[in-house]
């Protein structure tokens, strides 16, 4: 370097004693993304020479001695994009290198610097450390390099790591807050603005937080590491409850089946994130949600869902109560088994059969059915016609097809055919229908196990009297 040098004294005040030669090429780096964003400039550059030197490289305007001063970039504050802000992390950079023993050369077209110890301006017995600016050695120079020596593979590596773009956590979806990020290998990543700022072992995904809150603004401290998930967990929620991909709400949805187990993630105990998923998923595939007990009582429902094509998806009590009910984000409603149920029965036709069409043995049981009637004190008033049915509707008590059907609305008892494999079955199942006709009462109530106790009663007589 020739000419004269000008000193620059980095004014600092304080060592940032746990920072290793990683982070203060963290610092380089993000100052070269930050110029990439800001003037649209080709990608930075990293290179080893024969000498064993690294080479760190932008393509944007050249670094000037007042990017060394400590106060608020205007140009950075305004573009929500940016890393760096009030120009510390190039200060504590240079300060780690020269701690390390990193002997730091700059090249730009506004001049050669290296660092330097020296006497402070009016304290000549305070050595500090200095910035020595020489006339640029090329003044046509585009960018800024920095060239290190005494760091090796490892540290440069550790500082790449550090940042989204040489991760391989492969963006999933991107929203107005920010990116849901495919997990690598190992911990669950948090980057703001392509930088890590922490690891969470229990996320299912990774996030890259690119609208920034106050609170995560305030926590983004000088080390810009370790941040704590009270200061992000907002914007992750913000993130996944904007989310509209399938390739986000699968995973999330999938990860349900974990709460029994205690598998769950943690974005999943997040009440408002798994009922967005089921949400999401419900406007994207045709399913219907169960509880993990509800895939073991209601087995009969869960395979005729399957069987008119939905995907069963298994969901914790708590998500299946707050989904009940509700529409998805384009407006479809969500099936439960209650709704599945409900839809199945209002759909269902009934595959009658007709006398003639029974079997022999059938023929016969069915004709007793006024001899039955008869033994319950005759057929009720508002029973019309004793019917049988190939089909029928869903049992909501046992969720399954039921054996008998009493419709007030149309007088009729349906029993279904299985019931005509004898005499006893058939009876038990017409004599079961009778009592609904006749009390007007549903199974399990007080009312119709009167009626049930009361035709026992009046049958029995009967059959002793004979």
């Amino acid at each position: 370097m020739k000419g004269e040098a000008k000193k620059f004294d980095l004014n600092i005040e304080r060592i940032l004693e746990d920072w290793e030669k990683h982070h203060a090429i963290r610092e380089i780096i993000a100052n070269a993304i930050d110029e990439e964003i800001l003037t649209g400039c080709k990608p930075m550059e990293i290179l080893k020479d024969a000498g064993g030197r690294w080479h760190f490289r932008d393509f944007g305007r050249g670094l000037k001695h007042e990017h060394l001063t400590q106060k608020e970039n205007d140009e950075k504050l305004r573009n929500p994009h940016v890393i760096g802000k009030f120009g510390i992390g190039l200060k504590d950079a240079l300060a780690t290198l020269d701690r390390k023993k990193v002997k730091v050369s700059i090249l730009s077209r506004h001049g050669d610097m290296t660092l330097e110890k020296s006497e402070k301006h009016g304290f000549e017995d305070l050595m500090t450390l200095h910035v020595y600016i020489y006339p640029p050695s090329d003044p046509k120079f585009v960018g800024t390099e920095y060239v290190l020596s005494g760091c090796n593979a490892e540290d440069v590596e550790a500082a790449r790591k550090l940042f989204l773009r040489f991760s391989e956590e492969k963006a999933l979806e991107h929203t107005g807050y920010g990116d849901v990020l495919k997990r690598g290998d190992g911990s669950a990543k948090i980057y703001v603005n392509g930088v890590r700022v922490a690891e969470e072992d229990n996320f299912l995904f990774s996030y890259n937080i690119t609208s920034l809150t106050k609170a995560i603004r305030k926590a983004l401290n000088r080390e810009r590491s370790n941040v704590g998930r009270t200061a992000y967990s907002d914007r992750v929620k913000s993130i996944l409850l904007a989310c509209k991909t399938e390739e986000v709400a699968e995973p999330l949805v999938e990860d349900l089946k974990g709460y029994e187990a205690g598998t769950l993630h943690d974005e999943l105990n997040w009440l408002e994130v798994s009922t967005h998923a089921c949400k999401l998923l419900n406007s994207l595939e045709k399913v219907v949600f169960f509880t993990p007990e509800e895939l073991a009582d209601a087995a009969y429902l869960v395979d005729k869902a399957r069987g008119d094509g939905y995907k069963i998806v298994t969901v914790p009590s708590a998500v299946k109560d707050k989904i009940h009910g509700l529409l998805d984000v384009i407006g479809r409603p969500m099936l439960d088994l209650e709704q599945f149920q409900h839809q199945w029965n209002t759909s269902f036709e009934f595959k009658f059969v007709a006398e003639d069409e029974m079997a022999p043995q059938e023929r016969e049981v069915f004709r007793t059915t006024s001899t039955i009637l008869e033994l319950a004190g005759g057929k009720p008033k508002n029973v019309k016609e004793v019917k049988i049915s190939e089909t029928m509707r869903l049992d909501p008590l046992i969720f399954r097809e039921a054996n008998g059907l009493w419709e007030e609305t149309t007088g009729r008892i349906i029993i279904k055919r299985s019931q005509l494999k004898d005499l006893e079955t058939y009876a038990s199942t017409l004599l079961h229908e009778v009592c609904h006709a006749k009390s007007g009462a549903q199974d399990v109530s007080s009312e119709f196990e009167d009626e049930l106790t009361s035709l026992a009663g009046m049958i029995t007589r009967k059959s002793l009297s004979r």
